[in-house]
């Protein structure tokens, strides 16, 4: 049974960081494309950061490319989010994902959910 699960969420000031992290078990990660969305109250789940599964190749929303990075250990089934920089508008539970093969923008094609991280940025 394939589990994934957040942690790092947490309140910041608008300008500073937090990592996410989403550690997976039941699946060889390797072989999984990671990725984070968000959800703010009353918006639809939106895509934040990708990555492949070995070679590391990463892709990220423009909203905040430059910002974030998105990293994977492998050897420990667990992916990242490094924040930085935040704003107010980056406010949203952040989730993360899995799915089998290559990755995608889109939430319908992940077949694997944590429960979310609560992200949280004040001005």
């Amino acid at each position: 049974q394939v589990q994934l699960v957040e942690s790092g969420g947490g309140w910041v000031q608008a300008g500073g960081s937090l990592r996410l992290s989403c550690a997976a078990s039941g699946l060889t990660s390797s072989n999984y494309a990671m990725a984070w969305f968000r959800q703010a109250p009353g918006k639809e789940r939106e895509f934040v950061a990708g990555i492949a599964r070995n070679y590391g190749w990463t892709y990220y929303a423009d909203s905040v490319k430059g910002r974030f990075t998105i990293s994977r250990d492998n050897a420990k089934n667990t992916a990242y989010l490094q924040m930085n920089s935040l704003k107010v508008e980056d406010t949203a539970v952040y989730y993360c994902a899995s799915r089998y093969g290559g990755g995608y923008r889109v939430a319908s094609e992940y077949d694997y959910w944590g429960q979310g991280t609560q992200v949280t940025v004040s001005s």
